[in-house]
């Protein structure tokens, strides 16, 4: 109490503010590097992209940018990417989270990585919530420079501690689970992760679930960050992106 105590000399209105942005940092419960002026809406969620600048994310520069609200990521004929890189969030690592935001994309694949090691100039390894242009992986559960292919759309399935994974749980087809995207526009991503269990949403529909206890191999924290895919020339945009702390669960549960 007594860190306090300077501040109740100054005027009534910047004591508000003060408290206010320490409410806002204990309700999102982000590490020491999390800002503490990022207001959360009614059901908990922060905005973590401002809409106009990559204020609080890096990438290489030639590749990202921001364009009529959107993060942009883009490689062309001229300007090609020799891997796969990443726009990385730096503000705070991500534990147990719900995110929410808008992805569109033209051609290649991209995919929203969490739970991520930094692994330097702009590459990043861990989990990830894939999408692409095509058919057939948007909404699987990868593992970017790991274990791959770690659940498939329309499953639900568990990788035990020795790493074997039992057979999965329909959710659905797969097909019909790509009929609720909408390709060429804007569509929803929902990721949560609440202990090992990892759950993939594209525009309200449950697309892959995964309980990952695998020793050794599963995260339970790290960094957010945004890929833009090595191969032919393409372009992903993101915007509306949100972000809320989950309550810790333990693993195994």
């Amino acid at each position: 109490m007594e860190m306090l105590q300077p501040c109740l000399s100054v005027p009534g209105r910047h004591v508000t503010r003060f408290l206010t942005a320490i409410g806002i940092a204990l309700a999102l419960g982000w590490n020491a590097a999390a800002p503490a002026d990022i207001p959360a809406d009614k059901d908990g969620f922060a905005a973590i992209f401002d809409g106009t600048s990559l204020d609080g994310w890096e990438g290489k520069p030639e590749f990202w940018s921001v364009a009529e609200g959107a993060i942009v990521g883009q490689t062309t004929p001229d300007k090609p990417t020799k891997g796969n890189t990443f726009l990385i969030w730096k503000k705070a690592n991500v534990g147990d989270f719900e995110l929410k935001l808008l992805y569109r994309i033209t051609g290649g694949n991209s995919g929203i990585q969490y739970r991520s090691k930094d692994l330097g100039d702009f590459v990043v390894g861990g989990y990830q919530a894939d999408f692409e242009a095509g058919p057939t992986y948007s909404g699987i559960v990868y593992e970017e420079r790991g274990r791959g292919i770690l659940c498939n759309r329309g499953e639900r399935a568990t990788i035990a501690s020795d790493g074997k994974k039992a057979p999965g749980e329909p959710i659905a087809n797969t097909g019909e689970l790509q009929k609720a995207i909408k390709p060429g526009e804007w569509n929803e991503y929902n990721v949560v992760a609440r202990g090992p269990r990892l759950q993939h949403y594209i525009n309200g529909q449950l697309m892959s679930e995964l309980v990952d206890e695998q020793q050794g191999k599963r995260a339970a924290e790290g960094v957010l960050a945004l890929q833009l895919h090595a191969g032919p020339p393409m372009k992903v945009e993101f915007k509306e992106i949100r972000l809320k702390k989950l309550a810790a669960e333990a693993a195994g549960k």
